[in-house]
């Protein structure tokens, strides 16, 4: 029987089907943030809330990624352009959108409006895709410590949904993370340099930015509240003049 979440979520070894960890609780800022800090995060789709702990568990380091040639060649002739925190909503909306024909989404109304409470505050964040000025793909995320949490991605063109993988890749080296959560193992991350690692061994990868249901959360990123600008030049962010 999978134990109700209570104030504190119980120790990550004891999900079972999956990861599957404990159900119930709320998605409130302060319990989202205490779920990721611990490796843990929210997926269902009817009430109550399913939190989850996989393990393996598909991580990305950020020293392993790479895009093969052709994907770069093909999004150089596409003309794609990135920006950070400019279309939350318009994301969130993409990654909420069928797929394959399926029109069942796991980003319910009440988990975009939790999201958007914590971009709000700074704590997640969206990559976005543009070409001739329309957002094509994307991805969001939780920032926190020295790592990302993934959550979804999309995309209506091509590679544009690697492109902002890319663009999220440069900009965590940037600023000295360690790597980025995939939650559950994908095709798409792997070839991107994922990899999947033990329950343990995520625990200790929390570790190391003070993270991890081990240790209290010692150092949280400062909120993103800096406008950066993407230089298609040097593939890199540069901080938006005023």
């Amino acid at each position: 029987m999978i134990e109700l979440c209570r104030r504190d979520f119980p120790h990550w070894s004891k999900g079972v089907a999956g990861g599957l960890l404990c159900h119930g609780g709320d998605l409130s800022a302060e319990r989202l943030l205490a779920a990721y800090a611990s490796g843990i995060f929210p997926w269902y789709n009817n009430p109550p809330i399913l939190w989850w702990a996989p393990s393996p568990r598909c991580v990305l380091l950020l020293q392993d990624f790479h895009l093969p040639k052709r994907s770069l060649r093909y999004i150089k002739q596409k003309k794609f352009t990135l920006t950070i925190n400019h279309d939350f909503a318009g994301v969130v909306e993409g990654c909420a959108g069928p797929r394959d024909g399926d029109p069942d989404t796991w980003i319910t109304p009440a988990i975009a409006a939790a999201y958007g409470t914590l971009h709000g505050l700074g704590y997640v964040h969206s990559i976005e895709t543009w070409q001739d000025e329309r957002l094509v793909g994307g991805l969001y995320g939780v920032g926190l410590g020295d790592a990302f949490f993934g959550e979804s991605m999309f995309h209506i063109e091509s590679e544009a949904s690697r492109f902002a993988l890319f663009g999220l890749v440069q900009f965590l080296r940037q600023r000295g993370a360690l790597f980025c959560d995939c939650q559950q193992k994908t095709e798409h991350m792997l070839r991107a340099g994922a990899t999947m690692v033990s329950g343990a061994n995520f625990q200790k990868l929390l570790e190391q930015v003070g993270l991890g249901q081990k240790t209290r959360v010692t150092k949280l990123w400062e909120p993103w509240k800096t406008n950066y600008t993407w230089d298609s030049l040097s593939s890199s962010w540069r901080l938006k003049s005023k």
